[in-house]
Order: C-alpha cells, then sequence, then structure tokens
C-alpha cells in the first residue's frame, strides 16, 4: 500500500541556524515543518511520516542532498520515490543546477535564499504533488471501473454463448457449420435454427445496431422473438412480421437489426427465404453457378409494416446456401481490399465437401489468412450444405 503524504515540509539542513530560518520563514507562510540535521535521520523520518515536500541542503557531511534523492528515487514504494523534492545549494550557476536536477531534484534554489522565490517554488510544486494525487484517484477509479466492465463484459458473454448454437443440427442428408466472432467479448450478431411445426428448419440469422453489451442484450431479445415466431406461425414472412411487430412494440423506432431466414425442408431439399435489410443470402450449385437473393424488406423495428416477400430455392445434392452479417464486408485483406458480394459468390465456388470446409474456406480467402486478427465489426456466418 503506497504511503500517503502528511501536510507538512521536511526541512533537511546540517547548519541549525540555516534549519530555524528556514522553518521560521515557511511557518510565517503557513507552511507546518518538520526538522532533520542529516540525511540518514531525514530517510527514517520520510518513511515514517511521509512528507508533503522535501527541502534538502545540498552539502551535508554523511549521506549529502543528491545521495538521499537516490535512496529515495529507487523506492519500492511509488510515493516515496516521487516525493517532491527542492534542493539548497550554495553553489550557484548551470553546473550546479544540472547536478541538482540529475540528483533527482524537482526544483532548486539558490542560497542565499530569496524567500519569495523559495514559497513560490513550494506552492508549485505542492500544486503539482496534489494534481498527481488527483490523476493517481482517477486513475484508480477508472481502473475499477474497467475492472467491473470487463467483470460485466465476461458474464454477459458467458450468457450470449448459451444463446448460440455450439454445433449444427441433426439433419439427415445435411450438413451445417457456423461461426461467430464479436469485436469484444459480446456483440450484435447471433444465429440460431429451430424445428418448425410442419418438419422444416428455420434458419435464421440477425445483426443489431451496435456493439458490446447493448447490442448483445438486442440479440438475446431477438432469439426469444423468433423462437416465439417460429412457434406460433408456418411461413417465414409471417414470422418475420410477427419479429417486427413485437421488436417495434418495444423499442419503437430506436432500434432495428437486420434479419435474414431460411425455412428447410430436408426431404425435398426446398428452401424459403426472407431477409430485412440484411445482406444476400448465397447459394451455390454444385452443377455450377451460384444466385443472390437479397432482402425485401427494411431493417426490423424501422417501419410498422413491411412486405416480407418469400422466395422459393431449390438445393440439390451438393449444393449449397450461405448466411452471414455485413461484418464480412468489413474484413480487410492484405491488399487493403474490402469483399463484396460478387467477390463472396466467386469464393463459394465450387461447392465443398463439407458445411466446415466450405465456411473456413470462405474465411481464409476473405481475410487472406489472417482470421484470428481482429476484426472491424462483428462477424457471424452460417454454411449449410446437401450431401450428395
Amino acid at each position: 500500500m503506497p504511503a500517503k503524504s502528511a501536510d507538512y515540509i521536511l526541512v533537511v539542513d546540517d547548519d541549525p541556524m540555516s534549519r530555524r530560518l528556514l522553518v521560521r520563514a515557511l511557518a510565517s507562510a503557513g507552511f507546518a515543518c518538520r526538522e532533520s540535521a542529516d540525511g540518514t535521520q531525514a530517510l527514517e523520518l520520510l518513511h515514517a511520516d511521509l512528507p508533503a515536500l522535501l527541502l534538502l541542503d545540498y552539502d551535508m557531511p554523511g549521506l549529502n542532498g543528491a545521495e538521499v534523492l537516490r535512496h529515495l528515487r529507487r523506492d519500492e514504494d511509488p510515493a516515496i520515490a516521487q516525493l517532491p523534492a527542492i534542493m539548497l545549494t550554495g553553489h550557484g550557476g548551470e553546473e550546479s543546477e544540472v547536478l541538482c536536477l540529475d540528483a533527482g531534484a524537482d526544483d532548486f534554489v539558490t542560497k542565499p535564499i530569496n524567500q519569495a522565490v523559495l514559497r513560490a517554488r513550494i506552492d508549485t510544486q505542492l500544486r503539482l504533488r496534489s494534481m498527481r494525487e488527483q490523476l493517481q484517484q482517477q486513475n484508480d477509479e477508472l481502473e475499477a471501473w474497467r475492472t467491473n466492465l470487463e467483470r460485466d463484459l465476461a458474464a454477459a458473454r458467458l450468457t450470449q454463448q448459451s444463446l448460440i448454437p455450439q454445433k449444427g443440427p441433426s439433419l439427415e442428408g445435411w450438413d451445417v457449420a457456423a461461426v461467430y466472432r464479436p469485436v469484444i467479448q459480446v456483440g450484435g450478431d447471433i444465429y440460431g435454427w429451430i424445428k418448425m411445426p410442419d418438419g422444416r428448419t428455420l434458419f435464421w440469422i440477425v445483426d443489431a445496431t451496435g456493439h458490446g453489451a447493448s447490442a448483445a442484450l438486442l440479440t438475446t431479445l431477438a432469439k426469444l422473438l423468433f423462437h416465439h415466431g417460429a412457434v406460433e406461425h408456418s411461413r417465414p414472412a409471417t414470422i418475420m412480421r410477427a419479429v417486427n411487430s413485437d421488436f417495434r412494440s418495444i423499442f419503437g423506432a430506436r432500434s432495428f437489426m437486420t434479419a435474414m431466414c431460411v425455412a428447410l425442408d430436408p426431404v425435398s431439399g426446398r428452401a424459403t427465404v426472407v431477409g430485412a435489410g440484411h445482406p444476400p443470402l448465397l447459394v451455390v450449385h454444385a452443377l455450377g453457378g451460384t444466385e443472390a437473393i437479397g432482402s425485401s424488406a427494411p431493417p426490423l423495428g424501422l417501419v410498422d409494416r413491411s412486405d416480407f416477400i418469400e422466395t422459393e430455392v431449390a438445393l440439390a445434392p451438393g449444393d449449397a446456401f450461405f448466411l452471414y452479417t455485413d461484418g464480412l464486408y468489413g474484413v480487410e485483406n492484405r491488399n487493403a481490399e474490402r469483399l463484396t458480394p460478387a467477390r463472396l459468390a466467386e469464393m463459394l465456388e465450387p461447392p465443398a465437401a463439407s458445411a466446415q470446409a466450405l465456411l473456413t474456406r470462405v474465411l481464409e480467402q476473405a481475410t487472406n489468412g489472417r482470421g484470428n486478427e481482429p476484426l472491424p465489426d462483428d462477424l457471424a456466418a452460417i454454411a449449410v450444405t446437401r450431401r450428395t
């Protein structure tokens, strides 16, 4: 625990007369003082009760002023090591000034001492000490705030991880892989899948406004709304409409999120797609070519009523579809080129042997192998392939 400074000045001088005159002059100016006749005693006193400032004679028998300061500046206690010190010296000139400052003095006063100059320099050092203490207090408060924030983010991260599926759904004849990489511990992207009453599986992905804990709270709500909608409704457009209505009833137009969902029939391979302000779903065909299915409505939460148009797509054996958030567009490769939907579609060809292989290939190509480096935006993606 760092020592706390007391409100007194320690005057160190081997000359009793000079010491008494200094103490008397400082006392008349309103400063509380204590005295020490040599450097060794001064070190003992300040370790027992740290002063606010040290007024130290340079020329003393035993430990001189420079040696006292060298002991101070090497002390393990930062409060002692940073104790303000003004050196008193009878040697004028630049060489004496350099000696004092090199020894660790914050300032110096040349003898015979001008009382007005001494008081001004004491005031300056005490003011600087007060500013340092205030800064240290602010740093301590900031550190405490940072610690609490990290604790809260860690708890939020565990909560969000529990909401994000850790393994793909069990769909005969299909392979699913997903990735989520927030900018910090938590983020505004989330995805999931749920079995619908008619036997289809609803894949959905959301990108909420903002980053961090506030966005993570929106993703928690998004999962609840999509799962509730999938239970209550059978069509993706109706599910989107219900999510939009519930989300807007809570936040008005103050928050929004982009979203896309795909209702997949694993038996027939037919899928129904609906998007709201989200990057297009990309479908890659085993026989060659890709197609992009864009969003038909604005982001959820912006307007009260939207036309959610469903698009049908058929996936044959070997085909795949790719859901992702726009964080993938923000990744820069070594050539400082940003990804585009057209370039992303090229990366999907040809289809990979597994969903994980397809997802890994896209991420490696998008980042030129720098996929583990920090990203400028939250990133989430789902790859779904139909086995041959």
